[in-house]
């Protein structure tokens, strides 16, 4: 198990025993007006994960946090993390943790950068289990830790029941698409889309026919290449919404030249593991 597999693990372990009946009416009451630092299961997180570092407040325009206030599908919420931090190969942002309190499994991403990664952005969908503080924390290269706190309310976002049929979604498992929007000739970061077919079954929603739980099976791992060179990971869980997505930046002049090969390859809980790749010679389009 890699550095981020095991602070992830430890998170989500140190949550699941969080969740004190008396914690749980806390989370289930949450209003917008209290206070983020309170919440009993981001204590307990930030412990686990940071171990006592200090998180300080991200300084104006830095790092960004969109998430709807009131979500349409608490099954499909779009996110967005923006670090406006500088990006070179002396300081940049190594990695963005996005923590959701009310969800099962709170620590819902630890998402990677490298310099050749250009930006440290990551846009995605989730599931929200219930009114709750949603967290951005961006962490340097020097190790220092910068927060941001939204306040979301969604209900029942990790039981609901999959929106495909399942042998459908057994069928296309693992297909995945890419899409690169820019040219990799230039100087600048090109914002790319990775899309992955995956039910992301989350273990806690019940089949309407059988009237039985269908068990979890999620994506856990993604790990994003370039001309050989990482330039983006996520380590994540069934907070990722069904046929999990993902948009990140990459330097292909910083990584390969302007040609080359943008691999990625995930791997779900039952170890399956699934590759695809997209060739950028002259022009992307």
């Amino acid at each position: 198990m890699n550095g981020l597999a095991r602070l992830l693990a430890a998170g989500l372990l140190a949550a699941a025993g969080a969740a004190t009946a008396a914690e749980t009416t806390v989370l289930r009451n949450l209003q917008p007006s209290d206070d983020p630092a309170a919440s009993p299961v981001w204590q307990k997180v930030r412990s686990s994960l940071f171990e006592g570092r200090p998180i300080a407040p991200a300084p104006a325009g830095m790092l960004q946090l969109d998430v709807p206030a009131r979500a349409i599908d608490a099954a499909v919420v779009p996110i967005a993390i923006r670090s406006h931090f500088p990006h070179t190969a002396a300081n940049y942002v190594t990695r963005l943790y996005l923590v959701i309190d009310a969800n099962p499994s709170p620590i819902s991403g630890i998402f990677g950068f490298t310099p050749e990664s250009g930006r440290a952005e990551v846009e995605t969908r989730v599931r929200v289990d219930a009114y709750s503080h949603v967290r951005a924390i961006a962490e340097t290269s020097d190790g220092k830790l910068y927060g941001v706190t939204r306040f979301v309310k969604a209900s029942g976002g990790c039981s609901a029941p999959p929106g495909s049929d399942a042998k459908a979604a057994l069928a296309t498992l693992g297909q995945m698409r890419m899409r690169v929007d820019g040219d990799a000739r230039g100087t600048a970061p090109v914002l790319a889309t990775l899309m992955i077919d995956h039910p992301n079954h989350s273990g806690l929603a019940m089949d309407q026919y059988t009237r039985q739980f269908t068990p979890a099976h999620y994506v856990r791992k993604v790990e994003v290449s370039y001309a050989g060179k990482p330039v983006f990971s996520a380590d994540v869980d069934f907070s990722m919404s069904e046929n999990p997505n993902f948009r990140f930046w990459f330097q292909p002049q910083l990584a390969g030249g302007g040609a080359g090969e943008l691999r990625a390859t995930v791997v779900d809980s039952q170890e399956l593991r699934f590759v695809a790749a997209q060739a950028l010679r002259d022009s992307p389009k």
